[in-house]
């Protein structure tokens, strides 16, 4: 009989029938008492708590670069357009790509996958040179021992997000959940335009949240197709509630996508040595569709 598996998940679309147990793993799944995941991913990746774990796509790729032994189970959690979340006080002063220069931009961490497709989307489809932003974080990343770029500065003790952009200290915000109401608008005029043109581009999506195992796992192939049916049959459980093509199944599915995320890791220094898409897997989690 196998030892439980201690596992990390979100309730998603994606994930929620094996979330709730309407979808049963063959595997025993143990899951931690967390309600929002990304509060544990440093348990993740800097405590190896988990053995199977929801972990953000650029803080596995960080972690991957330096030989944290995890590899990817290729399930895509969730991916969204990441433009929305950067907002502006609309009524202290409207931010536009065009004058973002020079700004200084709150976020909960430089290295959030949200910040850096946010990054790369403006830089490749609004021309926005990355270098001329100030980044205001409020706590570190994910991953121990990365040092923030030079134009990247931590916030105050007590200061939060949006106190910072209605006071002005930030001229806008990466925000989740977006707060309502008129006083705030996203940077990017039309978030949806521009993200379906960089998509089609790129012939990639953004992928948000990942399933990652822990190394010494990724090479059982009957326990790693088990983990991936019960990932698989939770999916199709969420018919019209998900988008195939966002979240989609299967390392060759996903193949693509993961190859611009490694360059745009890459390009924005994030990675402690150059990796391939192969080094994220083993030949056992290559071969699951």
């Amino acid at each position: 009989m196998r030892a439980p598996l201690h596992t990390l998940l979100g309730d998603h679309p994606t994930t929620h029938a094996l979330r709730s147990g309407s979808v049963a793993s063959p595997l025993p799944l143990v899951f931690a008492d967390v309600a929002v995941p990304n509060k544990a991913f440093k348990r993740v990746v800097r405590d190896l708590e988990f053995d199977v774990a929801e972990l953000a796509l650029m803080t596995f790729l960080m972690a991957r670069s330096r030989g944290i032994p995890l590899r990817l189970l290729p399930v895509v959690v969730f991916s969204r357009n990441p433009l929305p979340y950067l907002i502006c006080d609309a009524e202290r002063r409207r931010i536009t790509p065009e004058n973002l220069r020079g700004c200084r931009i709150g976020v909960r961490s430089y290295t959030t996958t949200t910040a850096v497709w946010i990054r790369a989307l403006l830089a490749d489809r609004c021309g926005v040179e990355l270098e001329a932003l100030e980044w205001v974080t409020i706590e570190d990343g994910h991953v121990a021992g990365v040092p923030d770029p030079p134009n990247v500065h931590r916030a105050g003790a007590g200061n939060d997000l949006m106190g910072m952009l209605r006071d002005g200290i930030v001229a806008a915000a990466i925000a989740d959940p977006v707060p309502a109401g008129p006083r705030y608008a996203t940077v990017v005029a039309d978030p949806e335009t521009i993200f379906r043109a960089w998509c089609e581009r790129h012939a990639a999506r953004t992928y948000n949240h990942v399933v990652v195992v822990r190394e010494s796992l990724a090479d059982d192939a009957q326990a790693m197709r088990e983990l991936f049916g019960a990932f698989r049959d939770s999916w199709r459980r969420a018919g019209d509630a998900i988008d195939p093509t966002a979240t989609p199944l299967g390392f060759e599915a996903i193949r693509g996508s993961l190859e611009v995320a490694i360059a745009v890791a890459g390009a924005q220094g994030l990675l402690a040595r150059p990796l391939a898409v192969d080094d994220l897997v083993t030949d056992v989690l290559a071969s699951l569709r």
